[in-house]
């Protein structure tokens, strides 16, 4: 699984016309996994991202989690993000999971990310035409591929 994590002043997924999600201050998430991503993947990943210290404590140093600050996340599939470029200009993203068996695993991250939380995680519907909407925050943006933990 690799991801964006955006600290995000507030963010919001808009689908036909409609907002589906909105928050205020936390971390909008892009999820992306591929065919032997599993539980572990999950596990690893949520636990490192609700408590990633990338919000400023009192003294302006990041070295609060989004634990620390109750703050809200929203996560949005995006197979985009194992896009293979090497070859030519138009990406290839051969290595993106399938819906039959990425969908399962997506619907698994958010309910991890939500008992890590111990809160409601907002999402994004997967497959759909999304606008992402964010206000970045600092800007601080990190990419985590659990595939690379050491």
């Amino acid at each position: 699984m690799k991801v964006v994590i955006q600290r995000v002043s507030k963010a919001s997924v808009t689908i036909e016309g409609h907002k589906v999600a909105s928050i205020n201050k936390g971390l909008l998430v892009l999820l992306g996994i591929v065919n032997e991503d599993a539980q572990e993947d999950i596990d690893w990943l949520s636990k490192k991202i609700v408590n990633l210290r990338v919000f400023e404590d009192e003294n302006e140093v990041m070295n609060k989690s989004l634990l620390d600050i109750e703050g809200d996340i929203i996560v949005v599939s995006q197979f985009t993000l194992h896009a293979a470029t090497k070859k030519g200009n138009r990406p290839s993203y051969i290595k993106a999971a399938k819906p039959d068996i990425a969908i399962p695993l997506y619907e698994a991250f958010v309910k991890k990310v939500e008992t890590d939380l111990g809160k409601t995680v907002q999402t994004g519907e997967f497959g759909a035409d999304m606008k992402v909407e964010l206000l970045n925050d600092g800007p601080v943006t990190i990419i985590i591929d659990s595939k690379n933990k050491i």
